[in-house]
């Protein structure tokens, strides 16, 4: 079968089966370095990678949603519900509040499979940093990015990370 021989629903349906595999490459080469060094050794590469990845996931959405350089709250918004963790996880929230918008992963797949496999959680908060802020700058280069919530910091048990995004004027 053809793409375009899809229909719009089970093209929905492979873009979110795209962006799980995306988070289980992720976890694949991740977890091969923590088997066979350790975790701060994979969290160095963890945040290498991501920082690239971020970039260039960032202006391909951007380009994708055609937005200007300078494309505000508004376009983080847009572009943050569709990049791959958005789709890949089972629950995000994005919440605006005047010149800010708050990104909330209510339910995390990458956490939800360590639990189950018995492993401790990711300490994903260096590693999330690097993702956000810099996916952020890419939209618009004004947007700061802070940590709310994340683990090992945990300071909303309401969820599994949340990242407050400002724009500065």
């Amino acid at each position: 079968m053809k793409l375009d021989e899809f229909s719009k629903e089970e093209l929905k349906a492979l873009i979110q089966i795209y962006a799980r595999n995306i988070y289980a490459m992720d976890g694949v080469w991740f977890q091969s370095i923590e088997q066979e060094k350790d975790m701060d050794e994979a969290m160095h590469h963890d945040r290498n990678a991501m920082k690239r990845f971020t970039r260039t996931e960032a202006q391909r959405i951007k380009n994708f949603l055609r937005l200007p350089e300078q494309a505000g709250l508004e376009g983080l918004e847009q572009a943050l519900s569709i990049r791959f963790s958005a789709l890949a996880n089972p629950k995000v929230e994005l919440i605006r509040n005047g010149n800010s918008l708050l990104y909330r992963v209510v339910d995390c797949r990458v956490q939800t499979a360590r639990a189950r496999k018995g492993m401790p959680f990711h300490p994903c908060k260096s590693v999330g940093y690097v993702e956000h802020a810099d996916f952020a700058k890419v939209i618009d280069d004004r947007i700061e990015c802070e940590t709310v919530s994340c683990f090992p910091d945990v300071t909303d048990d309401t969820c599994a990370c949340a990242w407050k995004f400002t724009l500065l004027e």
